[in-house]
């Protein structure tokens, strides 16, 4: 579950960010759309704790994110979540392997390396364990940082344009598998996107858009 009352954010020198109240249950999934400066980026950073709240109330999978110091958000964060950023941030001394690990070893849990083998082989990684993030192609370690996001089974997934370097075959492949993820574990999905492909995929997915507005909630019939 996902809660947000009052939520404002305001970069040094810039305009104030505001949400209007909202919330989102256990199991939904949501696609998140809005032109470039809307505050998609900003809101998926504030709901991943990797921002630190400045107004309002924001609670997530049962905890009040803004009672939280900087290295409880990050305990938290590992333990709860899993998210795809648009910038991947893959270690790049790493091989994908020891990348896919290291939300485990965040967690202090023992690697599960049949579920990293089952996420690389669904995703068309299988033969890429022992490849430095620098060999892999854009839709490659797209897909890497996907794996990575949901290894450790997380009570609530993020996504910021999971799908911009994928191909139509790779994106349907990461889309359901995101999805499935969701349903399987009972995870809040929320995925900010200008891909229409996402759309075409998660007809049933409750659709939120950023702009002048605010956010304005479309839930399908």
């Amino acid at each position: 579950m996902i809660v947000a009352r009052g939520l404002a954010y305001r970069y040094a020198g810039g305009p104030v960010l505001a949400w209007p109240d909202f919330e989102a249950p256990p199991g939904a999934v949501v696609r998140m759309t809005g032109p470039s400066g809307s505050g998609k980026s900003t809101l998926l950073a504030l709901l991943a704790g990797l921002l630190a709240l400045q107004q309002g109330r924001l609670e997530v999978a049962g905890t009040d994110l803004g009672s939280l110091g900087a290295r409880a958000r990050d305990a938290w964060r590992a333990h709860t979540l899993g998210f795809v950023p648009q910038r991947l941030h893959l270690s790049e001394g790493l091989s994908v392997a020891r990348n896919l690990e290291l939300p485990d070893l965040a967690a202090g849990r023992t690697p599960d390396r049949a579920r990293t083998a089952q996420l690389l082989r669904r995703l068309g990684l299988h033969g890429l364990e022992d490849r430095l993030p620098g060999a892999l192609s854009g839709g490659q370690a797209q897909r890497v940082a996907l794996a990575r996001a949901l290894v450790g089974r997380p009570r609530v997934i993020l996504a910021d344009e999971p799908t911009a370097h994928l191909d139509d075959a790779a994106a349907t492949e990461a889309l359901a598998l995101l999805a499935d993820a969701a349903e399987g574990e009972g995870a809040t999905l929320i995925v900010a996107t200008h891909d229409a492909r996402v759309a075409r995929a998660w007809p049933g997915a409750q659709a939120w858009t950023l702009g002048g507005a605010g956010l304005r909630q479309e839930t399908p019939a």
